[in-house]
């Protein structure tokens, strides 16, 4: 079947398939985030300590990470809806595992699985987008998608708080079954059988970038715990980084010359502006997972909020992004992205300098959530504009290459916020409470800090947010090397 065949086959209206996908897309990005606020919950029920619980996130960011490349593939190959249903039976299962364990260790290997669900999911949604709906319509679909993005990963937080107060942390995963069935129903019947394309598989690529991200994860999360150094023997945290930059220049290496069909084809970065929004979506996916974490720990710790109350600061955030994704939509449509993406970046940058500007131990609550409006603001202007720069161009055999290799730097940002900012939490904490570090962790997520410690703990937790902050700076500078879509192809 021709793709032009395959256009005429596709029903009329293309949204409500969008909108049943949503669904599942929306559940495996409130995981991304909404472990932060339970983090000091996990951490007391499961007596283990911050950093195992900080791998709680970084293993499924991780595990959802890196097989993004091949499963956009997979659904240029066998199909998006039949890649998405497979990815959200695995996530929806493991989703129950998580809530059913009592180690950390079982905790994060069930979140390794969760994020291998959510990874053959998440590329089958711009695919859908990027294949069924025309590009004069595909800025409006765009923005769904952007807003979906946008408000999942700040409602994490809030949900998670309400869950864990009120049920206990096992239940910000069990809640993810009943989410799931509806989603499976909804897809199953929803969402249209495309066009498959003929792809061989490049499993010398998936098995460098896979080593590649595991070397530089865990060497930046790890490097304080060791003091950026030996680890054992012969083994360094820099060697282990370093061996990582090396393992994924050979990858990038290997794509250049691999004749046959790479798991990332270079070509894509050839259209000026999938590269560029690639580089900006990254700068915002690490921003915003890296921002949770000093923020959550500071207001439970200093402030002394439970979950509930911590995770309610981020509710403008999620209602301010909702309320302008359909207005940012229309406007990316037509506007030049370089102006949306800098007023995004520019906002988003300067509501976390201000955040560290007020931050004290008796902050006013209105400041934050001010502030938390603004950065709520600032991310409506990226998820929708760039997710749409990114797609404008991408031929339809491509489509599944391009939303893997687009969703792939996303999520490498996550990983990489991460893991930064559980080495900039460690860091300056070990520099603000050089004899009392372990007592200030300890008591993270509780009102039993001392209040000689208040201070210089919230000092710590205000220098690590500096570390979101500036990466929003850099997706500024990138921002401007966007060019209006000229033409699409279709």
């Amino acid at each position: 079947m021709s793709e032009t065949t395959a256009e005429r086959v596709l029903p009329a209206n293309p949204w409500p398939a969008l909108w049943a996908m949503v669904i599942g897309f929306f559940m495996i990005l409130v995981d991304s985030t909404i472990v932060s606020v339970a983090t000091p919950a996990i951490r007391d029920d499961l007596a283990t300590d911050y950093n195992s619980v900080i791998w709680v996130t970084s293993a499924y960011l991780l595990a959802y990470a890196v097989p993004l490349l091949i499963t956009g593939r997979l659904g240029d190959r066998f199909g998006p809806k039949n890649v998405y249903l497979t990815g959200l039976a695995v996530f929806t299962l493991s989703s129950l595992w998580c809530g059913l364990t009592d180690s950390v260790e079982w905790l994060i290997i069930a979140r390794v699985v969760q994020g291998l669900g959510a990874s053959m999911m998440t590329p089958q949604t711009m695919a859908v987008i990027t294949r069924t709906f025309p590009p004069a319509n595909r800025g409006r679909a765009m923005a769904l998608w952007g807003a979906t993005a946008g408000v999942a990963t700040l409602v994490g937080p809030v949900l998670g708080g309400v869950l864990v107060d009120n049920a206990g942390w096992e239940w910000i995963f069990i809640i993810n079954v009943p989410v799931g069935i509806v989603g499976f129903a909804l897809a199953w019947r929803l969402v249209p059988a495309l066009e498959t394309h003929s792809h061989q598989f490049d499993w010398v690529g998936v098995v460098l970038s896979a080593i590649a991200m595991f070397l530089i994860v865990f060497g930046i999360q790890e490097g304080e715990k060791y003091d950026w150094g030996e680890i054992e023997g012969l083994l360094s945290v820099p060697l282990l980084i370093a061996a990582g930059l090396v393992v994924l220049a050979v990858f990038v290496a290997w794509q250049a010359r691999n004749r046959r069909e790479p798991l990332v084809p270079l070509s894509l970065f050839r259209d000026r502006n999938f590269s560029v929004s690639t580089l900006g979506i990254s700068a915002v996916s690490f921003s915003v997972t890296a921002m949770a974490f000093p923020f959550m720990l500071w207001t439970q710790t200093v402030l002394g909020f439970d979950a509930t109350q911590a995770g309610l600061l981020f509710v403008p955030m999620a209602v301010v992004t909702a309320a302008m994704a359909p207005v940012v939509g229309r406007m990316s449509d037509r506007m030049h992205p370089r102006w949306l993406a800098s007023v995004g970046f520019a906002s988003s940058s300067v509501a976390i300098v201000g955040t560290t500007l007020v931050m004290a131990p008796d902050t006013p609550v209105w400041q934050l959530l001010v502030l938390n409006a603004l950065l709520g603001f600032g991310n409506a202007f990226l998820w929708a504009p760039l997710a749409s720069t990114a797609t404008r161009n991408l031929p339809m055999s491509s489509a599944g290459a391009g939303a893997g290799v687009y969703n792939t730097t996303r999520q490498v940002g996550a990983v990489l916020g991460s893991a930064a900012i559980a080495a900039a939490i460690s860091a300056r904490l070990a520099h603000h409470l050089p004899q009392a570090t372990g007592s200030a962790a300890e008591g993270a997520g509780t009102s039993s800090l001392p209040d000689a410690l208040a201070g210089p703990f919230t000092d710590a937790m205000a220098e690590a947010l500096l570390v979101p902050a500036l990466a929003f700076l850099v997706g500024l500078v990138v921002a401007q090397f966007l060019v209006k879509p000229t033409h699409d192809r279709g």
